[in-house]
């Protein structure tokens, strides 16, 4: 009985250490669901029309209603100063939070920006609605995210996407200019990302 004992108590720290390295899931959206794709220039398609940036290409691909709030230049900064008035307007259940890119190429402190990110979760959380954190990479060669979109991620239990712009910036063929997408890159980003939602069990 003891060797039993002993037995299904090491099962249960198995399952337990599995599922907390099991990556975080969302809740999945109802078809009346809206999604909000929260953002600077690369969630705005600069380098592309309005019809091919990645919220426009998501919204087809998906069926779901994908409301565009990119503000070319914004920062994580601005970004929690105009988050409210998004989140009354459109009530989402789903934001998709891609900013940071502007903080680095101004050199904001990356203990600020993660402060930051931390906050737009945690508001965008209080509204009622979930989040997936997306990274971008830093402004340099073979500059991959920074390593905060992982620490918010991990410690708020979010769902990440930190690679598909790093790839698709690290292409000429997908690339308007050096920090933006064209709009091949932008489809890219919403395949990839829908399959990401899939796979997050949203979709």
């Amino acid at each position: 009985m003891l060797n039993a004992g002993r037995f299904l108590f090491a099962v249960c720290v198995v399952l337990l250490l599995a599922a907390c390295d099991r990556a975080p899931t969302l809740p999945r959206l109802e078809p009346q669901d809206v999604v909000v794709a929260f953002g600077d220039s690369l969630t705005h398609g600069t380098g592309a029309s309005e019809d091919t940036a990645y919220p426009a290409v998501l919204a087809s691909l998906t069926g779901h209603i994908v409301i565009n709030a990119g503000v070319p230049g914004d920062t994580t900064t601005s970004g929690l100063q105009r988050l409210p008035e998004v989140l009354a307007e459109y009530q989402p259940r789903l934001v998709l939070l891609c900013l940071g890119g502007n903080d680095m190429l101004r050199r904001q402190p990356a203990a600020t920006t993660e402060s930051n990110l931390r906050r737009l979760v945690q508001a965008i959380r209080a509204s009622g609605a979930n989040v997936v954190l997306i990274g971008v990479p830093e402004p340099k060669l073979f500059g991959g995210a920074p390593d905060f979109y992982a620490r918010v991620a991990e410690e708020l239990r979010l769902p990440l996407e930190d690679e598909v712009f790093n790839d698709v910036l690290k292409d000429n063929h997908l690339k308007a200019d050096a920090i933006h997408a064209n709009a091949a890159g932008y489809r890219k980003v919403a395949e990839r990302l829908a399959e990401f939602l899939k796979q997050a069990g949203a979709l």
